[in-house]
């Protein structure tokens, strides 16, 4: 079974849109974690849009469970993540008018720019994965770079059509053994939901799962009953 680590981005996401000290990403991580989470996820920025420094700072102190920091290979980004030593680094590619990450790291045509940074990061025994669409040549790429980990990018399966929806599927079977067969350990993650996710953590092979908005988005329907009985309770 599939491990799962919670991404709270989008808790912060709604804290940054009226600049003010809640909803706490911190908060939110224990509570993920007394759910049952296996780890967090957080991706932080280079333009801090959610995620900022003294929440990476306040996780790394007080995540129990996995700490997985989703980066770019800017060099401030790098060297944040060098003085924080978090458990896992995720690769990931990033451009600043995107709504989220858009396609996967290329590994295989930005070879020698990734390699010069991933080469600090396992220098400091920081286990790192690329976060690369499900194809064999970025997947080998990501190999020869040092990345022990893939994570195999769904979002074109989560955006398949019922029609196209097998055969991206089998696209992701088939990219878990390659990446097995070379060594990788393999993860996945981006666009699951409660509707699509069973067919992927079925996939054998598969580590982990990092999933985030569609658990935020579920929590704020669930949540939001007894936070408007909470309130009129104090009025």
């Amino acid at each position: 079974m599939a491990l799962l680590n919670v991404n709270i981005d989008h808790v912060a996401t709604i804290r940054q849109a009226r600049g003010t000290d809640e909803p706490d990403p911190v908060w939110a991580a224990s509570i993920c974690e007394l759910a049952g989470a296996n780890g967090i996820t957080t991706h932080l920025r280079e333009d801090r849009r959610h995620i900022c420094d003294r929440d990476v700072r306040l996780l790394k102190q007080t995540v129990a469970a996995l700490f997985n920091l989703e980066m770019s290979i800017a060099e401030d980004i790098v060297e944040t993540a060098l003085e924080l030593v978090p458990d896992q680094v995720t690769i990931v590619p990033e451009r600043r008018q995107e709504l989220t990450t858009e396609g996967g790291l290329d590994c295989a045509g930005n070879f020698k720019n990734i390699q010069k940074q991933i080469q600090k990061i396992t220098d400091k025994n920081i286990p790192a994965s690329a976060f690369v669409i499900p194809e064999r040549d970025q997947i080998k790429a990501a190999m020869d770079l040092g990345f022990e980990a893939v994570e195999l990018h769904t979002g074109p399966y989560a955006q398949a059509s019922f029609a196209e929806k097998s055969g991206e599927l089998d696209r992701i079977r088939a990219s878990v053994d390659y990446a097995r067969g070379l060594g990788l350990t393999v993860h996945a993650g981006h666009g699951l939901t409660y509707r699509n996710v069973a067919p992927v953590s079925a996939v054998e092979g598969i580590s982990e799962l990092n999933i985030g908005h569609s658990i935020i988005s579920r929590a704020v329907i669930y949540g939001l009953e007894k936070a408007v009985r909470d309130m009129t309770a104090l009025l």
